[in-house]
């Protein structure tokens, strides 16, 4: 890969991976972070990318950053951390559409809210998602087609929405 291939590819696609990131950890600095390591990494093994699949590259590159973080977070716990839902003082009703999905996005387990998000938010094909997750193609078609099941579950229910 060039420098010119690898300038556009940051141009091409910085966007799209930072919302790929957010949508998965609802944390614009953390998400950034996360990007920013992704382009770092392919900068120091530039010379090993084919910059035919410098997307994909770049995608998985941060896929996998993101779940080392966050596994490095989990193991670590968060002794600060309130239970919002205690003290929320909502009457319960309906707060819109974007909130009720993202909540639903939220009970899914990680594997599955990614899988979704890269082929309903961002567009990739199941082969990209494969490459992308580390899975193959019949295993990212199982995990959509549970998640999207189990969200249809949770959104159908009124209370949920209402």
């Amino acid at each position: 890969m060039t420098t010119q291939e690898y300038n556009a590819c940051v141009d091409a696609h910085a966007d799209g991976v930072y919302r790929f990131i957010l949508h998965n950890t609802r944390d614009k600095e953390f998400a950034q972070d996360i990007v920013q390591d992704a382009f770092e990494k392919m900068w120091i093994n530039v010379a090993q990318i084919n910059g035919e699949k410098a997307k994909s590259y770049l995608y998985t590159t941060a896929y996998h950053t993101m779940l080392d973080r966050l596994r490095r977070l989990k193991k670590q716990g968060n002794w600060n951390e309130v239970n919002e839902e205690q003290y929320s003082h909502s009457s319960g009703q309906y707060s819109g559409l974007k909130e009720v999905l993202r909540h639903a996005l939220d009970r899914l387990p990680e594997i599955q809210r990614t899988v979704v998000m890269l082929r309903d938010y961002e567009g990739y094909s199941y082969e990209e998602i494969g490459e992308i997750a580390g899975l193959s193609e019949s295993q990212v078609k199982v995990y959509i087609y549970r998640a999207r099941v189990a969200l249809k579950e949770f959104i159908g229910k009124p209370e949920n929405v209402i």
